[in-house]
């Protein structure tokens, strides 16, 4: 009889959220930098593969696994995550939204509405206490966060302003919450194991995104709310640099698409900025945001490759001794 099967850890979704992050990059490059729209085009397409494969990948490992969903969104460290799924929605729906202004609308709509369910009902699970604050990570930055940011530039997007400017409201007052909360956490509590370390990453995202949701909302010009938002961007990038030595020492893991999607989205804010800027060179700035973001996410898709490859295979050779081994005990 066949054991349960696990279900796939709700970080694997942070694979889809990576690549949307390359994707929006490359749509402002094409928007500032002159590339050709096709290339960012392309990127949501596999964005949207991406997307489409692990859901159902999750669904159906879940259905033969004996854990439920209930069980894995309450769990500490994985809970919050699954706020990617309707988070990368609301992307792709933007995007949609340039094409097939209906579809993008029902697609946006639709994943902040699960966002926002998510998010009430994660938050009513911490009030029950039974959270220990050393499981405390950047991932509870996502329900809440990263969710709402997000909501308000792609709602705005779409045409819906009121939507958009609430969005960024509860994404800025729980951004200072919940910061306030993990800074304390990594301050006063042990480490974070290593599997988590990366999810430290997720600290650069905030301001960044925004900072993009603000630029969306009032258009792309320096005023004091931008100028903050980039200053406290600056801050989180120095603290991303001083942690690197940390970050060297890790084995590479999935988990390390959690910084993917944090780059990303600095990069595309601080493109954004150069071209606000106008300075001499602000192009060259520009690209060399692009080019880095880029190397970043491809160099962490191939290792990913290479890493799952590299399980398969010893998983193969392990069910072939296994088989050898039965058919030497059947044979005496």
């Amino acid at each position: 009889m066949m054991s349960p099967a696990q279900r796939i850890p709700l970080n694997t979704l942070a694979i889809a959220f990576g690549l949307a992050g390359l994707a929006t990059v490359w749509t402002v490059a094409a928007r500032l930098l002159g590339v050709p729209e096709l290339v960012g085009q392309l990127l949501w397409v596999v964005v949207a593969v991406a997307w489409l494969w692990l859901i159902v990948a999750h669904l159906r490992r879940g259905a033969r696994s004996a854990e439920s969903l209930a069980d894995q969104l309450r769990h500490p460290a994985q809970g919050p995550i699954a706020a990617l799924v309707p988070v990368v929605g609301m992307l792709l729906g933007a995007d949609l939204y340039r094409f097939v202004p209906l579809a993008g609308v029902i697609l946006v709509i639709a994943s902040i509405v699960v966002a926002a369910g998510f998010a009430g009902w994660i938050l009513a699970f911490w009030h029950s206490g039974s959270l220990p604050p050393e499981a405390f990570h950047g991932g509870y930055l996502l329900p809440t966060v990263a969710a709402s940011l997000i909501a308000a530039t792609t709602s705005y997007r779409i045409g819906v302003p009121a939507l958009a400017i609430g969005a960024f409201a509860v994404g800025v007052f729980f951004w200072v919450v919940i910061s306030t909360v993990l800074l304390a956490r990594l301050a006063f509590f042990s480490p974070l194991p290593d599997a988590l370390t990366p999810t430290c990453a997720i600290l650069l995202a905030p301001p960044a995104v925004a900072g993009t949701a603000w630029f969306t909302i009032n258009g792309e010009h320096a005023d004091l709310v931008s100028m903050a938002l980039l200053g406290l961007l600056v801050l989180m990038a120095l603290q991303q640099l001083a942690l690197l030595p940390r970050y060297r020492r890790l084995s590479f893991t999935l988990g390390f698409w959690s910084f993917t999607f944090p780059l990303a989205a600095a990069g595309g804010y601080g493109a954004e900025w150069a071209s606000v800027a106008a300075f001499p060179g602000w192009q060259l700035v520009a690209w060399l945001l692009v080019a880095l973001v880029t190397v970043v996410i491809l160099a962490v898709a191939v290792r990913s490759l290479l890493l799952v490859t590299s399980v398969r295979r010893g998983v193969q050779r392990a069910e072939i001794v296994l088989r050898r081994a039965d058919d030497a005990v059947e044979r005496r």
